[in-house]
């Protein structure tokens, strides 16, 4: 299907401005719509008790928290819920090395976004020598045999990779300069990794060299728009899991019963309210 093509169905030619992005009311009214399918997606997960796990991984402000955090806004994060680990303990150091993303697995009925994920072994301790090249070699030979397991064992394993642009990651960086909201995300390894933009490159390519199999390949997403890398991916995932409506019972309430002369409310004077500012 031609790029623009259902969105030019729904919407006629007023999606695009003339610059060829996508209108913002556009996008807010796509974004609602698949935020719905979302939750029709996770009712199916738990009900179904199906166990899935989303691995999104890229640059640095290629936009892979915007995309989680639009995919979560909406649904139970008792259902789908983030894992975004810190960096490992060390005792963590002395594990398996696999050992510390297994326990934030799904249970059934659950999917996990890993927010990065095992592939730091790939990308960020490689390039920032935390780890040894032998111990990368080592993660290059393991890691399919690893996700084979988990797809064997019954879980859907889904990976995205972010792809930006040296000079949208420039613009973005910038931007995160003077916002202060912002200034957060731009931290010193994030600093370190632009600096070091042509050896993360090397160390993405040697990575899907070794991880993108017919088994559990890496779907990329372009990230230079966020709006369209946003959209692009929750309609990709959405295609990825075999989900149905779940009709669940229809919900009534039921009168409440009257009040009880038994029950005196304490003063409001003995409560300590919060200031009304606003």
């Amino acid at each position: 299907m031609p790029r623009h093509s259902t969105l030019a169905k729904r919407f006629g030619s007023d999606a695009y401005s003339a610059a060829g992005r996508l209108k913002r009311e556009v996008y807010e009214t796509e974004l609602v719509r698949l935020q719905v399918e979302l939750v029709k997606m996770q009712e199916w997960i738990r009900a179904s008790g199906e166990r899935v796990v989303v691995v999104f991984e890229g640059r640095d402000g290629a936009g892979k928290g915007g995309v989680i955090t639009r995919i979560t806004e909406r649904t139970n994060p008792r259902v789908i819920r983030v894992a975004a680990l810190t960096a490992p303990s060390d005792r963590e150091r002395t594990q398996w090395y696999f050992q510390r993303y297994v326990e934030h697995l799904p249970a059934a009925g659950e999917m996990v976004l890993f927010d990065r994920s095992w592939y730091n072994r790939a990308g960020v301790e490689r390039v920032m020598g935390f780890a040894t090249e032998t111990e990368v070699e080592e993660f290059m030979r393991s890691c399919p045999q690893f996700e084979g397991m988990l797809q064997r064992s019954g879980i859907r394993l889904i990976k995205y990779w972010f792809s930006i642009s040296d000079e949208e990651q420039e613009r973005r960086f910038r931007a995160r300069l003077d916002n202060p909201l912002k200034q957060w995300k731009l931290s010193p390894m994030d600093l370190e990794s632009r600096r070091r933009w042509e050896d993360y490159s090397l160390a993405k390519d040697e990575m899907f060299a070794h991880t993108d199999t017919r088994q559990s390949p890496w779907w990329v997403v372009n990230g230079d728009v966020k709006r369209t890398a946003r959209l692009n991916c929750i309609s990709h995932l959405l295609s990825m899991v075999p989900y149905e409506e779940v009709v669940n019972p229809p919900v009534e309430l039921e009168p409440r019963p009257p009040l009880t002369k038994s029950h005196v409310r304490p003063p409001l004077d003995d409560q300590s309210f919060i200031p009304e500012v606003y």
